[in-house]
């Protein structure tokens, strides 16, 4: 290895060693290797996305749901949900039906075709979620989850302080 090599590499592993220590870096890292994970044991399912996933496992446990319920239980966009029913209409896993108490809204009804995607993904799915847990205790997993929450308030608590002084400082 050259000089040049020799010299990037070494900067390489620096930036490396800083960036470990990066909590937005390594919470996306870890979101990334967990969608790959999840993406890969659906598609030996079957041919359900994440996303459609989701969507199939909260209405088929909670019953017909909008929209707006499916992106609040996820901690989701709703416009990413809005954006994956019309292909799971067209595949045949969800009908959806104008909200009785609500004509605004419709709500998500899963047909016998999603039941049975669900029922062939979900124990693949569950036997991940054991596995999690047995990677962790209980007290652990609270832990994590108490930091994560943490982590999500404090950035909604900032992101308008963040703004206020970003515009701030580009006015000055």
């Amino acid at each position: 290895m050259g000089s040049d090599a020799k010299a990037r590499a070494a900067r390489v592993a620096s930036r490396c060693g800083n960036q470990d220590a990066n909590l937005f870096l390594r919470l996306l890292a870890a979101s990334t290797a967990s969608s790959v994970q999840a993406q890969r044991l659906l598609k030996s399912t079957g041919e359900l996305t994440i996303t459609e996933w989701r969507i199939l496992w909260d209405t088929v446990e909670a019953g017909p749901l909008s929209v707006q319920d499916i992106a609040l239980i996820q901690r989701s966009d709703h416009s990413l949900i809005s954006r994956a029913l019309p292909g799971m209409r067209s595949k045949g896993y969800i009908t959806t039906k104008r909200s009785a108490e609500d004509k605004r809204n419709s709500l998500v009804h899963v047909t016998a075709k999603g039941r049975r995607a669900y029922e062939r993904a979900a124990p693949v799915m569950k036997a991940r979620r054991r596995a999690l847990a047995k990677a962790f205790t209980a007290d652990e997993m609270e832990t994590f989850l108490g930091l994560i929450t943490r982590f999500e308030t404090h950035l909604a608590e900032t992101s308008s302080d963040l703004e206020t002084s970003r515009s701030h400082a580009v006015s000055v």
